[in-house]
């Protein structure tokens, strides 16, 4: 095996890339640039039932959205492919034959029907359910009878009696397993495939990986692996097997989950920022040196250590998630915001599909007043929802404001200085709240207050100035003189 850090993310093209997915890809990509090596993406895609159309583009292109690159896969090739499994049937043919050969697998005849009552046999006698063996020593002339039947065979793997085998996990420390409980497993399945922990291996070795870092519910695959690494005569790379992600209540992050947002893709049509999510990611189960929380993918790249990979459960918090692509969004350039936000107030039927010059540059001030409080890009829609109303809705708790004595006098002062004014610009409507409070002499609460309720209906909100500007002329006239006379 080559002394060289060379690492695999090994999709099946059977889904969309997932939370959990992108995390094995992102250390991975994170360890091999960290020392060096190489990163190879290797598409598993022999569970062919399984797979959904356009599932391999799904997952590269995400990864790509991440900011992840790598060094051989289907795409741009490499000195070790195919790097599809589908297209490598004739190189795990020439080994599970060496097997065959050497007594070290059989074929297995047994069917779904006669293996299920084997197993039910077993629970019923409080036993853990394998496969019995019961035709590990079959005669050529069995085998014969069997096949004149139209059984078609499987290929199972011979385990060894009661062996111990032993590795090393890079997160986990010394993981010792028993074969007592292990019954022969299946490598070669009915239709010629090859299953994942056969193919694996092959795949591994033939492509020199050094390192197989993974989620922790590959453990119980790591023995079976072993098994076929030492069948075979080869070395087995250095396993790490990484924490679980669960959610805030401590349970195991499920697809089913619908409290957790869990694929990359709905966090891309969402609007969140790459940057932000790869950050997010890389702090789920790894902790850096120090207090700080904000990275950049070439700073991971730098201080990526996989001996900080965390022992215990990765819990996926929202809130900071949250806060996380709030602080990249607050800092971002404010027309990449605006490219991300605008399609979603056309979506919600806000704006027109095609913007001119006018529409476009109105809409890029409005993402940018509310640029600091997005959580996401999409958060736009709600966020600005008063701009887009056609009767303004007075906030209950902000009502008992317009009902106050000298509120008539400061909205009656402000129309007529917005109704005389030529121009219309954020700096000069500030001048005309200035001039309002001399010629009126109310100022703070009593002047800036209800000017914001009259014209927005709340109480709170972004910029006093931006935010009439960004209404209109006109339709701050008839706002204010709506509550004129209506005092």
């Amino acid at each position: 095996m080559t002394d060289k850090v060379r690492v695999r993310y090994a999709p099946s093209p059977t889904g969309h890339l997932h939370i959990g997915n992108a995390r094995t890809a992102l250390f991975n990509y994170l360890y091999a640039r960290n020392q060096g090596g190489d990163f190879v993406i290797r598409i598993e895609d022999t569970d062919v039932k399984r797979n959904i159309a356009g599932g391999e583009e799904s997952q590269l292109k995400y990864l790509k959205w991440l900011g992840l690159d790598w060094d051989e896969s289907i795409d741009i090739g490499g000195g070790y492919g195919p790097y599809r499994q589908t297209e490598r049937l004739d190189i795990y043919n020439k080994y599970t034959q060496e097997l065959l050969d050497r007594g070290l697998a059989y074929y297995c005849y047994c069917t779904e029907e006669e293996l299920e009552k084997e197993r039910e046999e077993q629970i019923a006698r409080g036993e853990t359910p394998r496969y019995s063996g019961k035709h590990r020593n079959l005669t050529e002339e069995q085998r014969k009878a069997y096949e004149a039947e139209g059984r078609v065979a499987s290929i199972r793997f011979r385990v060894p009696d009661d062996k111990t085998y032993t590795f090393d996990d890079m997160v986990k420390g010394t993981i010792s397993f028993n074969t007592q409980d292990t019954g022969d497993f299946v490598i070669v399945k009915k239709d010629g495939i090859p299953t994942y922990n056969y193919a694996v291996v092959i795949d591994d070795h033939l492509m020199e990986i050094s390192h197989v870092l993974r989620g922790e519910d590959h453990i119980s695959n790591t023995p079976r692996q072993l098994m076929i690494y030492e069948a075979l005569g080869w070395e087995p790379p250095r396993f790490g097997h990484m924490t679980l992600i669960v959610n805030e209540h401590h349970k195991k992050l499920s697809k089913r989950d619908e409290s957790i947002i869990q694929f990359i893709e709905q966090y891309d049509q969402l609007g969140y920022l790459p940057e932000a999510l790869v950050n997010f990611i890389a702090l789920l189960g790894w902790s850096p040196e120090g207090e700080e929380e904000i990275y950049s993918l070439e700073e991971l790249i730098k201080i990526f250590n996989p001996d900080r990979l965390s022992k215990s459960p990765a819990v996926f918090d929202q809130n900071k998630l949250a806060h996380l692509n709030n602080a990249y969004i607050k800092k971002a350039d404010p027309e990449r915001i605006a490219q991300l936000a605008i399609p979603h107030l056309q979506k919600a039927g806000r704006l027109p599909a095609d913007l001119n010059a006018e529409q476009e540059a109105w809409a890029k001030k409005l993402v940018a007043l509310y640029q600091e409080q997005m959580v996401a890009a999409s958060d736009i829609v709600e966020l600005s929802a008063m701009f887009f109303r056609t009767h303004l809705e007075v906030d209950a708790e902000a009502q008992p404001i317009l009902g106050e004595e000298h509120v008539p006098t400061v909205l009656k002062a402000l129309l007529a200085k917005i109704e005389a004014s030529e121009e219309y610009s954020a700096p000069h409507i500030a001048a005309l709240i200035k001039e309002v409070q001399k010629e009126t002499g109310f100022k703070g609460k009593q002047l800036f207050m209800p000017i914001r309720v009259a014209l927005t209906g709340q109480m709170h909100g972004r910029d006093l100035n931006e935010t009439i500007y960004l209404l209109g002329k006109d339709r701050v006239i008839e706002r204010l003189r709506s509550h004129i006379k209506g005092a």
